[in-house]
């Protein structure tokens, strides 16, 4: 079976990621577009943190009243959201103690 290349867009460390997890599961084409999405959800977080951290979590509209940034409903959102899509892919299972084979999926009857 050949293994399908990460998404380019995909940060390096989430790439590897995702490469990793194809190498160790027998995953279906649906599989690898929720591990995508998952991925892409992951990213959008990081980044949020990323812009939070440089600016805050709130700011003062024009009138001197605070808000939270944007940002912050992103990064809840897309934690959210990748937490939902791990969970759809059933990846917390116990590779087999030899290591010959990845385990298959709980939703594929693996």
């Amino acid at each position: 079976m050949t293994i399908p290349l990460a998404p380019q867009h995909l940060r390096a460390a989430t790439r590897k990621w995702w490469r990793q997890v194809v190498a160790d599961y027998i995953l279906e084409g649906h599989h690898v577009r929720l591990l995508t999405l998952a991925c892409e959800a992951w990213d959008r977080c990081q980044e949020a943190r990323e812009s939070l951290a440089v600016h805050g979590l709130t700011f003062e509209d024009r009138f001197g009243c605070p808000h939270s940034r944007p940002e912050a409903a992103v990064e809840r959102d897309s934690r959210l959201g990748f937490a939902r899509l791990l969970r759809e892919l059933d990846l917390d299972i116990e590779p087999p103690p030899n290591g010959r084979r990845p385990p298959g999926l709980r939703s594929n009857g693996g």
